[in-house]
């Protein structure tokens, strides 16, 4: 169960809500037919919509298709989503999720962050506390992992550090990164 954003004013850029359907192409519209039962009927990429029902139609997704589609959607967000400029590595690409994530969301309330948190060599720490699912996050890293390979280096392992997690009512999930 992730985090409720009742009473926030904050919005989810459009781009980013459209990774939803791009991800679930053969479920495309099992995945509007979601969108649209939380408000979100005609999917707009320069338009902005309630967090809330973004957060909702992830949890219908993730009951009613699962954690690997809810993965996906995540991977996908790098294509369509706003990320700054001069990103030209996976580490900088880390470091500016939680900048990415502010472009990609407005308005006034606590939509919680992504700390990055690097480590000695090929390793680092992610701590999520937004109100996203773990898979969808997982994702997100594993799309930016692909996009900007480090050399040398073949494979990005996601590790759950610890047993708290959003799911099970936590504040944050910290993931170890290793490549």
């Amino acid at each position: 169960m992730t985090r409720s954003t009742q009473g926030t004013s904050v919005e989810v850029y459009g781009r980013s809500v459209q990774a939803v359907v791009s991800a679930m192409e053969f479920l495309k519209l099992k995945a509007q037919r979601i969108l649209a039962t939380h408000g979100i009927e005609s999917l707009q990429p320069e338009q902005w919509y309630p967090l809330q029902k973004v957060i909702n139609s992830f949890e219908d997704i993730l009951k009613q298709v699962g954690p690997h589609t809810t993965r996906a959607i995540g991977r996908a967000v790098p294509k369509s989503a706003v990320f700054p400029p001069a990103i030209n590595s996976f580490e900088s690409a880390l470091l500016s999720l939680d900048q990415a994530y502010r472009m990609n969301h407005r308005g006034s309330g606590d939509i919680g962050s992504y700390r990055f948190q690097a480590g000695e060599g090929r390793n680092a720490r992610m701590v999520a506390d937004n109100p996203y699912p773990c898979e969808f996050d997982q994702g997100i890293m594993e799309a930016l992992y692909d996009r900007f390979q480090p050399k040398g280096s073949f494979v990005l392992r996601i590790e759950h550090e610890g047993t708290a997690c959003r799911a099970k009512g936590a504040r944050s999930c910290t993931y170890n990164l290793k490549w």
